[in-house]
């Protein structure tokens, strides 16, 4: 196990983005938590939307006088075949889960748990990777709640994979999913719901100097950020469809010529499936000059790509939440997003953006058309994506939810 580094924060830093109110509901809620201990425990410090959200909750937490650690797993390859293969079957890939995939997973998440020295008074699981270190928490901190953060869509689960989760799932003290649809697949003694955020603040999301943009722009080149740019921003990932994305893009330009695509994504270190991807749609796109596949840029250069596109298409297959549409929207970049996962909570259709479902390519390219040949549109959407993202999915609602979670699994009063 390892201590990823953190940024630093605190809950005043996000005054000019956070009604007042909530941030007081924070502060007593913190107050009610003062004396307790919690640990954070994922697969990976870098990559994924998990990380992501950590390193920003865990520091404004212990800003607000609520002692929180993040400790992020040690594993092997084989170790990550296993549980991309648990996350494929948690959301619908049949594929067997054989005896030596099941014992590979104990060996390296009962070895992890047995490098945690210290006490907690409040464990939060994220995701299957880590749940098969209940068992050690359970025995040298029976007095701590072990909380499992679910991320994954179970909209589909394949029943092996699920009973095999569900055989930890079960023994924890509460489990916390990001959509009501998935609570009918989890089993725990009680579930609830907390929609995932957006750090405002983040180098991805915050505010950038016009010198700044201009800078990254030059540096995307050939890309061209004076005609027509559709974006789609994911992992590399069966799961995110962008060629689903790319056929799509060739249906619109057809009807919207010098139009360009930008397909920019990373590979996650918990992720084996990453490079694979990225070699498939990089040979998919090699021979088409306006198609521009970039994997792993800087998130300032993210920033920059999501802000200056005239439409982000999120078009996955599953999808646990999907911040990337969450981020688009902040930054007033309309989106035509699959009706899946968390999705359908951030995009308003004909409001912000459009719904389709996920495997419809024709009313994707027929979207893109719509908002590509309407300026004024594009701009109204932007407002209403900037004005939703920022009542709902911001930093700040999303730890005084679990605050309230924790409150209430500690049996504490408010």
């Amino acid at each position: 196990m390892h201590t990823p580094s953190l940024p630093e924060r605190s809950i005043e830093m996000y005054a000019s983005v956070t009604d007042r109110d909530r941030i007081e509901r924070l502060r007593t809620l913190a107050d009610s938590l003062s004396d307790v201990r919690v640990l954070h425990v994922n697969s990976t410090a870098t990559g994924g939307g998990v990380a992501e959200l950590l390193r920003s909750i865990v520091p404004v937490c212990e800003s607000l006088g609520v002692r929180t650690d993040w400790l992020a797993m040690d594993a092997t390859d084989e170790f990550f075949e296993v549980t991309k293969a648990i996350h494929n079957g948690l959301q619908g890939t049949e594929s067997p889960l054989t005896e030596a995939m099941k014992a590979t997973y104990r060996a390296v998440t009962e070895r992890n748990a047995a490098e945690i020295g210290d006490a907690y008074d409040l464990v939060v699981i994220h995701d299957a990777q880590p749940l098969g270190m209940l068992e050690q928490f359970r025995e040298t901190m029976p007095n701590a709640p072990c909380v499992w953060r679910c991320h994954v869509d179970l909209t589909d689960p394949v029943e092996e994979y699920l009973t095999f989760v569900s055989g930890y799932t079960s023994r924890v003290d509460h489990a916390i999913v990001s959509r009501s649809a998935y609570e009918a697949n989890v089993e725990a003694p009680t579930t609830s719901v907390v929609h995932p955020s957006i750090d405002p603040l983040a180098e991805k999301n915050r505010s950038l100097d016009e010198e700044t943009i201009a800078a990254e722009r030059d540096r995307m080149d050939p890309l061209s950020f004076d005609a027509p740019l559709v974006t789609h921003v994911s992992r590399f990932d069966p799961w995110k469809d962008q060629f689903g994305t790319l056929e799509a893009f060739r249906r619109a330009r057809e009807r919207v010529p010098g139009l360009q695509l930008a397909l920019a994504g990373g590979m996650a270190g918990d992720d084996p499936e990453g490079l694979e991807i990225y070699e498939r749609v990089a040979e998919a796109a090699v021979d088409d000059p306006d198609v521009h596949v970039l994997a792993d840029l800087p998130d300032t250069r993210v920033n920059v790509l999501q802000r200056e596109s005239d439409v982000v298409v999120q078009k996955s297959l599953r999808e646990g939440f999907g911040l990337v549409v969450s981020e688009a929207l902040w930054k007033r970049t309309p989106v035509v997003g699959s009706n899946v996962g968390g999705i359908p909570l951030q995009v308003e259709h004909g409001r912000n953006g459009y719904l389709v479902d996920p495997d419809d390519v024709p009313g994707v390219a027929a979207h893109l058309v719509t908002l590509l040949e309407d300026a004024d549109r594009r701009t109204a959407f932007g407002a209403n994506g900037r004005a939703h993202v920022r009542d709902r999915f911001l930093l700040p609602r999303q730890i005084a939810d679990l605050f309230e979670e924790f409150v209430d699994v500690l049996d504490r009063d408010r």
